[in-house]
């Protein structure tokens, strides 16, 4: 399998999600199960059938995360010395050639993505714009609306 890059943060945020789901949701179902059982009758039981469905939900999830992990390659941002080059887990300042609005993301995992933080996954239309990019190059991206101009102020490793 390939391996799956991650940044430190988010690879943390998985370990702390398998230790939830294991130390807390796992035994939550099983309760939710046994109580379920107590009730009787298990054909007509929809409280136990709600617990089966949660339960297997919550292993297939425990399954993926610790895949994940174990394919994980693990990027500290702020070791890379990439000279100034846009790559994974780089913050990287933007101005929009259109509006002239700037906007400030880190290229991230998939997993670690989200636009509201400034995290972009790397395999956004936008990153893959970006890497290999240097401050002061300009970036084009195909958007649904056709393609934007970005002009890369700055790339930080932090």
């Amino acid at each position: 399998m390939n391996k799956i890059p991650l940044t430190i943060a988010g690879a943390e945020a998985l370990r702390a999600e398998l230790h939830r789901l294991k130390t807390i949701e796992r035994p939550k179902v099983i309760a939710a199960i046994a109580e379920a059982r107590s009730h009787g009758d298990l054909s007509e039981n929809a409280e136990y059938d709600a617990a089966k469905e949660r339960q297997g939900f919550i292993e297939g999830r425990i399954l993926d995360v610790e895949n994940k992990l174990a394919h994980a390659q693990i990027i500290d941002p702020g070791l890379l010395d990439a000279d100034g080059r846009c790559v994974f887990g780089a913050t990287v300042t933007l101005e929009d050639m259109d509006s002239g609005k700037n906007v400030t993301y880190q290229i991230v995992g998939d997993d670690e993505a989200d636009i509201k933080v400034g995290k972009i996954s790397v395999n956004s239309p936008v990153a893959r714009a970006l890497i290999g990019k240097y401050s002061g190059d300009v970036a084009e991206v195909q958007a649904p609306g056709g393609v934007r101009e970005y002009e890369i102020l700055e790339v930080v490793y932090v």
